[in-house]
């Protein structure tokens, strides 16, 4: 059996999902994680897009490969490792890789979101990912997962989708999820997959949140906004009347 590693992201969505795939397979792997602001040089040096994830196999008789794209990626665990994924019919096979590359669409469009300059560009983001989820809402079946019963690559991929709007739900009601109960459903299936719930650090919640702070966007500023409604205005402690207003200019507690 040949020795894994992923090169990882702490905040990647793509690199979750080739963890999320090693773990349904239950293949031991190592992680290594870098920074993508500052790009190590062995990093670069094996990955020619300059991009995670990369996948390290290091095969029994020494000889070193490295498969980069997560799609790539996944289709090579696909074939050299048990349980199986996909689908056995090769028409539905077809159909999962095409709902594969619409996570991929939605990522972008997540993407764009909390990208957007200005409130009104954030709104039409909204919107336009609200409408993408009105197909993947209307696609779902009776549940738990994408394919039924069966997890399959499509849930692997779809599962960092939604976890963005754990971070995204506590900033604000963009509605971009609402009115979709089977997407509601499938979200809170996914969440409580080992899998999934292990396919990032405990701290990705603050991670992501920070991202978003330094992005300095239309979702940088609603961040503001919300933080300073929660904690309201300022409170001004003002000094009975006829009380030393001296006391009061240097912080001393009235008797």
């Amino acid at each position: 059996m040949p020795k894994l590693t992923l090169i990882s992201h702490h905040l990647c969505p793509y690199v979750q999902r080739a963890a999320i795939a090693l773990a349904e397979k239950e293949m031991p792997f190592e992680r290594v994680y870098i920074d993508l602001a500052n790009k190590p040089a062995w990093f670069l040096a094996i990955s020619p897009l300059g991009k995670v994830p990369l996948l390290k196999v290091e095969n029994e008789d020494g000889r070193e490969s490295v498969i980069f794209e997560s799609a790539v990626i996944l289709e090579y665990l696909e074939e050299v490792l048990d349980t199986p994924l996909h689908p056995a019919d090769p028409l539905e096979r077809a159909r999962h890789r095409g709902w594969m590359e619409f996570g991929s669409a939605a990522l972008n469009g997540i993407a764009r979101f909390y990208s957007a300059p200005d409130q009104a560009a954030l709104a039409r983001e909204a919107r336009a990912l609200s409408l993408m989820f009105d197909w993947v809402e209307a696609k779902l079946g009776n549940g738990p997962f994408f394919a039924g019963d069966s997890f399959t690559l499509v849930d692997a991929v779809f599962a960092p989708v939604f976890r963005y709007f754990d971070v995204i739900d506590r900033i604000g009601d963009f509605g971009i999820l609402a009115g979709k109960p089977k997407l509601a459903a499938w979200r809170v299936a996914l969440a409580a997959r080992p899998s999934v719930r292990n396919a990032v650090t405990a701290d990705y919640p603050e991670r992501l949140m920070a991202f978003f702070e330094r992005k300095g966007t239309a979702l940088t500023e609603r961040i503001g906004r919300e933080a300073a409604q929660r904690c309201g205005p300022p409170r001004v402690t003002l000094p009975p009347a006829g009380r030393d207003l001296r006391a009061a200019r240097l912080g001393q507690p009235f008797q």
